[in-house]
């Protein structure tokens, strides 16, 4: 039987006049996530270190407030379409959509993690749960036709489950009534030395992937599936994370460090093993397990806090790093990618999990 604890507390206020509350996890080791239903957004996650101390490894901020104008997405779920979507064009079936612009790279326009206003700003309906044996949050959010620009009403939901075992998993599900595309991931950002603690240079990380998507000076894909040897993409062995993310290469230049998509070595359909990241000094070890295809792989070149981070810590670039399990970006846009259609009648799901160890 599983002991996991869950409280409720509020969190704040939206605009609006909303209030939004802050879930807490908490398992027998001490491990504990703390979810507020506004964005999904991961708000603290305490994994212990090699002596016993817990520490919060993820970026983001004490006061719901200062989410509202966040840019980084810190700890969000992401959707109706995570990563970008060149143009914000979307054909589907005949249909031609204009999905909103919210960002232009070297002035090269796309849609962005769903538009101006997308899963990450909305307010989930939240309830405890139970999945797998296992408790944890229900989120649900009813994404309207039209809303970011795309087609179809689309029923989101989404399981967080703490385990026993120190493994966070998140699995999301989705329907809809018309034909839509739909990619969902999370948006936490790691540091396994403790949130504001210095760099992420140093992590060790392995990615199970011998290709990845090279982008333009836009960071979309440009449709080539590259080969990872002998290149600073290559993680297939575990190695330093910053050893090579200041070369000078064209990749490395157009996006100021890591921020691609690897193609996953997969052998079937569920969990397999993505990323391995690990931090001697703490001996902290996280794997990501997905059943996705992809795995986004930022090394948080760009972080630009609103303001103070938790307990008032400075964040700057490069002080965190995202690992976002995805469909591969711009794949509407890209026949040789992975489908990301969701028509009437199937059922979206996919599954990742954060599995937290020590070495």
């Amino acid at each position: 039987m599983s002991e996991i604890s869950i409280s409720k507390q509020k969190f704040g206020k939206l605009k609006d006049g909303r209030s939004a509350d802050l879930y807490t996890l908490e398992n027998k080791n001490g491990m504990r996530v703390e979810i507020t239903n506004y964005g999904g957004i991961i708000v603290r996650l305490y994994v212990p270190d090699r002596e016993g101390n817990l520490d919060d490894i993820v970026l983001g901020y004490d006061n719901l407030e200062q989410y509202f104008d966040d840019t980084n997405y810190f700890g969000a779920l992401i959707g109706r379409y995570g990563n970008r979507i060149a143009e914000g064009k979307l054909e589907l079936e005949g249909n031609t959509y204009q999905l909103e612009i919210n960002e232009e790279p070297a002035g090269h326009p796309c849609c962005l993690h769903g538009g101006e206003e997308g899963f990450d700003a909305q307010l989930w309906t939240a309830k405890e749960t139970e999945i797998d044996g296992e408790k944890g949050l229900k989120l649900t959010h009813l994404s309207e036709d039209g809303e970011g620009g795309f087609p179809g009403n689309l029923k989101a939901v989404v399981y967080y489950t703490l385990s026993e075992d120190n493994k966070l998993r998140v699995e999301y599900r989705a329907e809809t009534d018309q034909p839509t595309v739909v990619n969902l991931t999370q948006h936490s950002y790691f540091n396994l030395k403790g949130q504001g603690e210095g760099k992420i240079e140093d992590h060790l990380i392995y990615i199970n992937a011998d290709h990845f998507t090279p982008v333009d000076e836009g960071v979309i894909p440009t449709g080539e599936i590259r080969e990872v040897k002998d290149t600073p993409f290559d993680f297939t062995a575990i190695g330093e994370l910053g050893k090579e993310i200041d070369a000078d290469l064209e990749q490395l230049n157009f996006t100021g460090g890591y921020d691609h998509n690897w193609v996953l070595n997969r052998e079937g359909k569920g969990l397999e093993l993505a990323a391995r990241v690990i931090e001697t000094h703490s001996g902290r070890q996280m794997e990501v397990w997905t059943t996705e295809p992809g795995i986004q792989f930022y090394s948080g070149n760009g972080i630009n806090p609103n303001g103070p981070g938790k307990m008032d810590k400075e964040y700057s670039k490069r002080g965190a790093l995202c690992l976002e399990t995805q469909h591969y970006p711009d794949s509407p846009n890209h026949d040789n990618f992975p489908s990301t259609v969701l028509r009437p009648g199937e059922k979206y799901r996919t599954i990742t999990e954060f599995n937290f160890d020590l070495i």
